[in-house]
């Protein structure tokens, strides 16, 4: 019988998971080196979605320090994102790492898994990071991870308890490994008088920094959409454009109305610790 690839990585979740990555690997804290590294090695963690790093203990510039690291809360989702990185779910040590003056509380993890002996797998957030000369932002980039962005002619019609929110047939597709499809809309085919800025950002790291906005009217309608002011050039097409949580919105494309998709950003699974 036939393997589906998609299903079959994302059963995966629950086992740790690790892959060699060629690439010069650096990070600093200001202009404070913390790392510098030929022999990095993504690792996914036992339920998270993205990698970190893990990199030999010799190539850190920072001490390592005990540190105890705080129990997860019961009720988390099966599937986690990269925040609070203190929260581990397989076995070895936390540590402080600790470079030009500075302690970073928990910032690093000494798995005990003996195929990653040696290794520190380190935290993202407080640092910058450089893959040879790139920075890089967000989190590291997933080997397994492709982004097709591709114009296209098909109606999709967004809307919200019955509001529409956007209706346009020059819409963007991003298909993204492991997501729903995206659809970016031009701003003059979105109803932004139906919306609101929001202080919210975050970042992705193969788009860059998304501002979000939020409906004036509707149920869960905060932050319901962003759109990416600079992305990053390999996403060009969609600068300016607006998208949609189809998660927690009605879309309809050539006429056919979409399930809502299941996934970290549905309303069931929006925590802290994605």
């Amino acid at each position: 019988m036939a393997l589906q690839l998609g299903p079959h990585l994302r059963s995966l979740n629950d086992r740790l998971r690790m892959e060699p990555v060629g690439k010069r690997i650096r990070a600093s804290a200001g202009a404070v080196p913390v790392l510098d590294t030929r022999s990095a090695v993504l690792v996914w963690e036992p339920r998270r979605v993205v990698p970190m790093f893990a990199v030999p203990e010799a190539d850190l510039a920072a001490r390592l320090e005990p540190h105890e690291a705080p129990e997860p809360p019961r009720g988390l989702p099966e599937v986690l994102g990269p925040a609070r990185f203190e929260w581990h779910f397989h076995e070895g040590r936390s540590v402080t790492l600790v470079a030009g003056g500075r302690s970073f509380e928990g910032a690093g993890f000494l798995p005990a898994d003996p195929d990653l002996a040696g290794r520190v797998i380190v935290d993202w957030a407080p640092f910058d990071w450089v893959e040879e000369d790139t920075p890089v932002t967000g989190h590291p980039h997933d080997p397994f991870k492709r982004i097709d962005v591709l114009r296209s002619d098909r109606h999709v019609v967004v809307s919200l308890d019955g509001q529409v929110l956007a209706d346009s047939r020059r819409a963007v597709a991003v298909y993204e490994t492991h997501l729903p499809v995206r659809w970016y809309f031009p701003a003059e085919d979105v109803r932004m008088d139906s919306l609101t800025w929001s202080p919210a950002t975050s970042v992705c790291a193969y788009k860059g920094e998304a501002s979000y906005l939020s409906a004036v009217s509707g149920a869960d309608g905060s932050d319901i959409g962003w759109t990416y002011r600079s992305p990053l050039s390999e996403v060009a097409e969609i600068e300016g454009h607006v998208c949609f949580f189809s998660e927690r919105s009605d879309l309809v494309v050539d006429g056919v109305t979409e399930d809502r998709p299941e996934t970290l950003w549905s309303p069931s699974r929006r925590t802290e610790a994605m």
